[in-house]
């Protein structure tokens, strides 16, 4: 298979040096919905010139818009969704549905490919993918070599996975936890990455989140998927560079070239790792440092003073960049090298195993014996990388235009479509009537700093009339100034009024059953219980029948393992169900029962909603990290029954990770709770069969904020924590009387749109 090299580009920069050093095609962003909102990303006029000449090599461009959007943002939508379609972009990198119905709706020329935000991780989540119209699907980073060829049996469904750059703790697109403490969603291109913090557990402070670096190597050879996908929209071109041609080579036949590699690793580089690719690793952290490492060069063999002396395994220079491990620091000490010596003698350059003897510019710096060193820039790498570009606008994509122009006595008119642009006078007879219509052709074919072509040219001088090339120059000026280029002809209206419930019903979620005993069920519209492989039929069956509806887990590893529970479950005629991963659209059968959709599948505006419905869904939960406004927004105007979660422990995260110290053949994978503290806050990790869940220690409880929403149903989640069943029951109670209590979050619910 003829595998695809994809290269990221924050920048336009990044964007050419990708081409240059042999990516087939690039991925990047525009100025709004994008997952990297901080990298510079590219304006209307960036992208048109670069993909003309992305094409021009038969290179391929796709636009990130892997954001969920709120209603109020669809009109914008539509805007970028127009710039895609003028400049002609390959495909659209989406999480939201609500993206997905527009560009199924309008935008039909634009392929979709599912982002890696809508957490694929089982072949049945990537076939139901493909059955709503996705012609790729990126795959969760977590993913082992043979759940890739798994999922790679689907046929006529392109796959794309991560092979290098930075990795998230939690599945992308899952984590909630810059959102809820900080309200800058991961899931709106904002996150802060509080997983990199400094955590205190029971054996002292650690970085126990922070995440190496992926870096497959010569392995991106052996995966099973047409497109390699490059991590870094936020890096500069000096890295995207180095990094495409590291894997440029390797996927040309000539191996992982071992100073390919260094250079990359002395321009930004975590330590590295190869995540779960070869299986269940437990080494993926760095828990002592968070940041750029660099190459590391050497150790430090003896320290006198601000002196540090080591044999260096690389070659460096004057004013190359030096960072060293120091023990307590969460961070390494860096520094521009400008005082040293090499093997006794002061030099500006230094070769590989020359004895080195380094001055720091602090003298109270404590570096131990044995310490890393490492090269984290060197001026020599940064001139290896240079690349060539087009001029200003040689590639620029023009968009034809029609243009009639009419000649009368005292006016000309000149016009295109609906825009039109006029000038008076006193127009006489011509000399030469072949030679002004060839004028006025001369004149309207420079179409100069536009992104016009002539294209049809109809020049209407019954009487033959003469006008002077100035005043047909200002006329075309005139004209084309008021042409706007083109756009999908809609009236852009995405709010639907339907029927309003009278009063709200409600609904409590578990996933134990003794949780919700002291509760009366009679109080109780519907009752969800979340099951996973091992739960126990007669455990269900404690629960009223004609209530209940049964949720599958957001992540299924092995769904095999989960059939013969949904199979025997359906035969007893358990017919309502809910989802939280698009595996399960695929793994139940639609037509037969009533399926809800789960909070994780993000239901941000009514286009989502729409699409939900579309795919055979009866009812959506709205997302806990939304706004209040835009709840009120979505419950009035919903094309189904809407949910809205008042109480809940939210998972802040849900990883593949494993927080546990004990080596995994002495794991029993059963629930462990740990304590951690980050800034004298305490959060709750949860480990249960090789996943960590996240919590802040206090639930979200929005209830006082959500009376009176139009909304169908309100929840109650008691899921996760331990909760006896009357704790269960005041708690209810509280709820219904739509008060809070003491000590709850209330995540985004009183921010503003704009902050998240």
């Amino acid at each position: 298979m003829k595998k695809e090299l994809l290269a990221p580009a924050g920048d336009v920069e990044a964007g050419y040096a990708a081409l240059y050093y042999g990516a087939d095609a690039v991925y990047l962003g525009l100025k709004q919905f994008s997952a990297r909102a901080t990298a510079q990303n590219f304006s209307e006029d960036e992208l048109n010139e670069f993909v003309g000449f992305a094409h021009s090599l038969k290179r391929k461009v796709f636009v990130t818009i892997n954001t969920v959007l709120q209603q109020a943002e669809l009109d914008d939508l539509m805007k970028n969704l127009d710039i895609c379609k003028r400049c002609r972009i390959d495909a659209v990198i989406l999480q939201d549905l609500g993206v997905a119905r527009i560009i199924k709706n309008f935008y039909p020329e634009i392929e979709m490919h599912a982002s890696t935000q809508m957490a694929v991780h089982n072949k049945e989540g990537a076939l139901a993918l493909k059955n709503a119209g996705f012609s790729r699907v990126v795959l969760a980073r977590e993913l082992s070599l043979p759940e890739m060829k798994e999922i790679a049996t689907i046929p006529d469904l392109e796959l794309e996975a991560f092979v290098h750059g930075a990795l998230c703790y939690s599945y992308s697109g899952v984590c909630q936890f810059s959102s809820v403490e900080n309200g800058r969603s991961a899931n709106r291109g904002k996150c802060l990455y509080p997983c990199r913090s400094l955590f205190q557990r029971e054996k002292g402070e650690e970085h126990c989140f922070s995440m190496k670096d992926m870096a497959l190597g010569e392995d991106i050879l052996k995966m099973p998927v047409y497109s390699l996908k490059i991590e870094g929209r936020k890096k500069n071109a000096l890295y995207v560079a180095a990094v495409t041609d590291y894997y440029r080579h390797i996927l040309d036949g000539d191996g992982a070239i071992l100073q390919k590699e260094q250079n990359i690793r002395q321009i930004f580089s975590r330590p590295w790792c190869k995540f779960h690719f070869k299986g269940r690793n437990k080494d993926v952290t760095d828990t002592k440092f968070v940041g750029h490492r660099g190459l590391c060069i050497g150790k430090a063999e003896e320290v006198k003073g601000n002196c540090i002396s080591f044999s260096t395994a690389y070659p460096i220079a004057k004013h190359d960049g030096i960072q060293i491990d120091i023990e307590g620091q969460e961070k390494p000490y860096g520094f521009s090298l400008k005082n040293f010596k090499a093997n006794g003698k002061s030099v500006v350059e230094a070769k590989v195993n020359d004895k080195i003897e380094m001055f720091l510019p602090v003298s109270n710096l404590e570096v131990n014996h044995g310490a890393k060193i490492y090269l984290a820039s060197s001026s020599a790498v940064k001139g290896t990388y240079g690349y060539q570009k087009p001029k200003p606008r040689e590639f620029l994509q023009r968009q034809k235009i029609d243009v009639a122009v009419t000649i009368t006595e005292h006016k000309v008119i000149a016009q295109c479509k609906d825009w039109q642009a006029e000038i008076n006078g006193h127009f006489e007879q011509a000399q030469n009537a072949e030679k002004m219509e060839q004028a006025v052709q001369s004149v309207f074919a420079k179409t100069g700093e536009t992104v016009f072509d002539l294209g049809k040219l109809e020049v209407k001088n019954t009487k033959n009339l003469f006008v002077p090339v100035s005043l047909l120059n200002s006329l075309r000026r005139d004209l084309y100034d008021k042409i706007v280029p083109d756009t999908i002809d809609t009236k852009r209206d995405f709010i639907n009024a339907r029927r309003l419930p009278l009063k709200a019903k409600w609904i409590v979620k578990t996933d134990d059953v003794r949780k919700i005993s002291a509760l009366d069920f009679d109080q109780i519209d519907e009752i969800i219980l979340l099951i996973n492989e091992k739960t126990e039929i007669s455990e269900i069956q404690k629960l009223p029948k004609n209530k209940l509806r049964l949720a599958l887990p957001l992540i299924c590893r092995n769904v095999s393992d989960f059939e013969p529970l949904i199979t025997k479950l359906l035969n007893m005629g358990y017919a309502k169900w809910e989802t939280a991963n698009y595996w399960g659209l695929s793994i139940l059968p639609l037509k037969k029962i009533d399926l809800s959709f789960d909070n994780q599948l993000y239901m941000f505006n009514e286009q989502a909603v729409q699409f939900a419905k579309e795919l055979g869904v009866s009812r959506v939960t709205l997302a806990v990290e939304d706004t209040l406004s835009n709840l009120k927004d979505l419950t009035e105007s919903a094309s189904l029954p809407t949910v809205v979660v008042v109480y809940q422990d939210v998972p802040l995260f849900n990883s593949a990770v494993c927080i546990r110290e004990n080596a995994c053949s002495e794991c029993t994978r059963e629930p462990k709770w740990m304590q951690l503290y980050k800034d004298g806050q305490l959060y709750l990790a949860y480990s249960k069969n090789c996943q960590t869940f996240l919590f802040a220690n206090q639930p979200l409880s929005i209830a006082e904020d959500c009376k009176g929403l139009r909304t169908d149903f309100y929840r109650a989640d008691f899921c996760y924590k331990d909760y006896t069943p009357q704790e269960t029951k005041r708690i209810f109670e509280q709820l219904v009387a739509f008060k809070d209590g003491q000590k709850v979050l209330k995540a985004n619910i009183q921010r503003k749109t704009e902050i998240f």
